[in-house]
């Protein structure tokens, strides 16, 4: 009898499926071991189901039943209105160990790293008269790309885990033998970014398209190698003393305590290379024209996220259905079925209050122009007319129009031969009288992102704005002073229509400490919504400052001015213990090897 080829259902669990259907790509077909490699399409198919393995950063609704996140929600970004996205749960910091949504990420992505090494050992047994050496080569260095992102994902949401090594485990491995240890933080990234060495050296530069998108490539190996020495360079990481206790059961440390500058070089040397290599042959800063300088800078913002892998996209996932549409489309009251959401994902005031001025300085700054009430006749860079609105949302940067929908704004998609005004007071077509669940939490909507449909379209994983602000922070704390620093944080504000820190229509920071925050505060801005924010609070050791306290929004409850009272929303907790998810308790019962998170 054939071995039907079968997948860890979760890392350590001791038990294995059996006759698992293989991929539902081809839910009527039993592919066993000696199958997998006999033809091409079926070679694809398999490593298709690596690919598939990946998140779906668009689908934000987190129940702990799908691969998407809690990233945004459970960030000081936004806020869900419904009770059973767990976010609310996180906020709260009521989450548990034993909840279903911790494992999530543990048991999906364990399965591809099985998955992704069984490719890496066995493809070479592929049939030679289907798939060629050339090919075989390409589909290991994708596996062994894949496999390390995965690792990535886990050790940025679990910390430390177990490296599996090169082969996966064999279904008739002795149970003790599978009592494996968690591996050192410092372990887990030498091995996540050695591996996307490996896997570029035996890829190719060149962007894929048409039915090839989001295939792996050398630049995506080399991005993500940043995103890990940046991890391992942070504070949370780098010489934290609250994880000086943090040992597997024989006493090895699983996190240094001692800081290591040389860290931030690396991040830094490896973003130089990433620059040097592939700006802008392969990608640059995409850009929209028009004659009207601030609105070319606010569809250039809008529309980096929306126009599917344009040359600022280094990686994302292509035919990610979601309710991204729906959850960031205000109620609209009677209106049909493509204008009519739920606009239960709020942005927080905090969120609103970060975006710059026009003028490129926070809303802080006495030369800011920032006016605190009050209403005036203001034409938005979305909008076809001049609108009364109140002051604190006029004459701002253009990612701010990008960002939110506020009260009384113009809507982005006007269908059906009526203007459609969103309106979030409490008597409003998006307001509390007409729903009390698909409604804004917090009196705005997020509206980043919000594309004519959802219907297969590709969400982006990591763009170029991100490795120029990866590499400004770096080299700022590895050579503060260096030129490069405001080159490129520069070049991110440019693009966003606002000044740059010139020293003369802004002031340039002075010092290491006042670099660090402009770098920070742009990143916010620049990458809101992305699923980006909840990972640099923590890597920054700030979330504690940034997660606590009270949420700040409109009053849901007013009409007229009465809505624009500025109201606490909820009140969250955030514990040093949040700034892990627990590894998944079942495993811990499982596996005595496996120690628990400092907390839980």
């Amino acid at each position: 009898m054939k071995k039907t080829f079968i997948i860890l259902t979760t890392l350590l669990a001791l038990t294995f499926s059996s006759c698992k259907k293989y991929l539902d790509l081809a839910p009527d077909n039993l592919m066993t071991i000696d199958d997998i490699f006999k033809s091409k399409q079926s070679t694809d198919n398999f490593l298709a189901n690596v690919y598939f393995s990946l998140p779906n950063e668009l689908e934000q609704r987190f129940t702990g039943n799908e691969n998407s996140g809690p990233w945004t929600g459970a960030s000081d970004e936004s806020k869900y209105n419904w009770s059973f996205n767990y976010t609310n749960v996180m906020n709260m910091d009521v989450w548990t160990r034993t909840d279903n949504e911790v494992s999530t990420y543990w048991t999906n992505y364990y399965k591809a790293i099985r998955n992704a090494s069984y490719l890496i050992q066995n493809i070479d047994k592929a049939n030679s008269a289907e798939v060629n050496d050339a090919l075989k080569k390409q589909y290991k260095a994708e596996a062994r790309a894949l496999r390390a992102m995965f690792y990535f994902f886990l050790v940025r949401t679990y910390g430390p885990v177990v490296l599996l090594g090169e082969n996966p485990i064999d279904v008739n491995t002795p149970a003790d033998q599978l009592k494996l240890s968690r591996s050192p933080f410092d372990n887990c990234i030498d091995f996540i970014t050695t591996q996307l060495d490996q896997a570029a050296a035996d890829l190719g530069s060149d962007i894929p398209g048409g039915k090839e998108y989001g295939r792996i490539t050398s630049g995506v190996c080399k991005a993500y190698k940043i995103q890990a020495l940046m991890l391992a360079a942070s504070p949370l990481w780098n010489g934290n003393a609250d994880y000086a206790n943090f040992k597997n059961s024989d006493g090895t440390l699983l996190a240094s305590t001692s800081y290591d500058p040389g860290k931030w070089k690396k991040a830094a040397d490896a973003a130089k290379e990433f620059l040097d290599t592939y700006v802008p042959k392969y990608y640059d800063l995409y850009r929209e024209q028009d004659d009207d300088p601030f609105t070319a800078a606010y569809l250039s913002c809008r529309n980096v996220m929306t126009n599917e892998w344009n040359k600022e996209w280094i990686y994302g996932r292509p035919n990610s259905n979601s309710y991204m549409r729906y959850d960031r489309t205000p109620f609209h009251a009677g209106l049909s079925a493509d204008e009519h959401g739920a606009g239960a994902h709020g942005a927080t005031q905090a969120m609103v209050d970060a975006y710059f001025t026009k003028n490129g300085l926070p809303i802080t700054d006495p030369a800011a122009g920032y006016t605190a009430g009050g209403f005036s006749s203001f034409q938005a860079p979305f909008d076809v007319t001049a609108r009364s609105t109140y002051n604190p949302w006029t004459n701002r940067e253009p990612r701010f129009y990008v960002g939110i929908t506020y009260n009384n704004s113009y809507w982005l998609y006007q269908t059906g031969g009526v203007t459609i005004i969103s309106n979030m007071e409490k008597s409003g077509n998006s307001g509390r009288d007409q729903s009390t669940s698909d409604v804004s939490p917090t009196g705005y909507v997020v509206r980043k992102d919000v594309a004519g449909n959802d219907n297969s379209r590709g969400v982006v994983y990591l763009r170029l704005a991100q490795i120029f602000l990866d590499y400004a922070e770096a080299l700022n704390e590895s050579s503060p002073g260096a030129a490069d620093i405001l080159k490129y944080l520069n070049l991110v504000r440019s693009r966003a229509g606002i000044p740059g820190y010139d020293g003369v229509s802004i002031p340039v920071p002075s010092g290491q400490a006042a670099v660090r925050q402009a770098i920070r505060a742009e990143r916010r801005v620049e990458l809101a919504f992305e699923s980006v924010r909840y990972f640099d609070v923590r890597r920054w050791k700030i979330a504690k400052t940034m997660g606590n306290g009270p949420v700040y929004g409109m009053n849901l409850n007013g009409n007229g001015p009465d809505f624009y009272k500025s109201t606490v929303i909820e009140t969250r907790t955030f514990t040093d213990r949040d700034y892990l998810f627990p590894i998944p308790y079942q495993q811990i019962l499982i596996n005595p090897a496996l120690v628990q998170n400092p907390g839980w």
